[in-house]
């Protein structure tokens, strides 16, 4: 069994919330996405199902260069390589194509994400804010010592994670 690489993209677009968030965190970034390919032309997570409404999230599949990405142009970015190994891969790919397939019984975590500022967990099993959903994807396929991360999780905790190579820094829009 190969090798294999997963794409964890920490992000600040500048939206309200994302500057919120930030105020709060005092973190560099405030979003997080899992992609399969380097090409980050799909990276899922939890965020704004329509980038003009804030107001409306869930299961969302981004891109470097569409929806919110697209609005928010001058978001910067951190992109992180994992290796891991072909089984953890397929696990994973097989988590997100469930939630593709089943986003609409799945739901933003607005009270997970408010609560996490004041340093409480909130985890109902059918809903999930980015750095959840990202760090569940890691978890179910025990990838390294993602098990590690803690439960009241933020996108910059990803950094922690044993094995990870930053592969690019800087606006994502710019990013190939």
């Amino acid at each position: 069994m190969g090798e294999k690489s997963l794409y964890i993209v920490l992000s600040q677009t500048g939206t309200v919330l994302s500057r919120v968030l930030k105020f709060f965190t005092r973190a560099e970034y405030n979003h997080s996405s899992i992609a399969l390919n380097p090409s980050l032309d799909k990276m899922y997570s939890y965020g704004r199902l329509n980038p003009y409404n804030p107001f409306r999230g869930g299961f969302v599949e981004e891109g470097k260069n569409i929806g919110t990405f697209k609005r928010f142009y001058k978001t910067k970015a951190v992109v992180l390589e994992i290796k891991v190994g072909e089984s953890e891969y397929n696990g994973i790919k097989d988590f997100i194509e469930y939630m593709v397939k089943n986003k609409c019984d799945f739901h933003y975590n607005y009270w997970g994400v408010f609560l996490a500022m004041f340093r409480k967990n909130h985890a109902p099993n059918n809903k999930f804010y980015c750095s959840q959903f990202v760090r569940t994807c890691l978890t179910n396929q025990n990838i390294q010592n993602s098990t590690e991360l803690p439960k009241i999780i933020k996108p910059i905790d990803f950094l922690k994670l044993n094995n990870i190579h930053i592969v690019y820094k800087g606006l994502l829009s710019n990013y190939n």
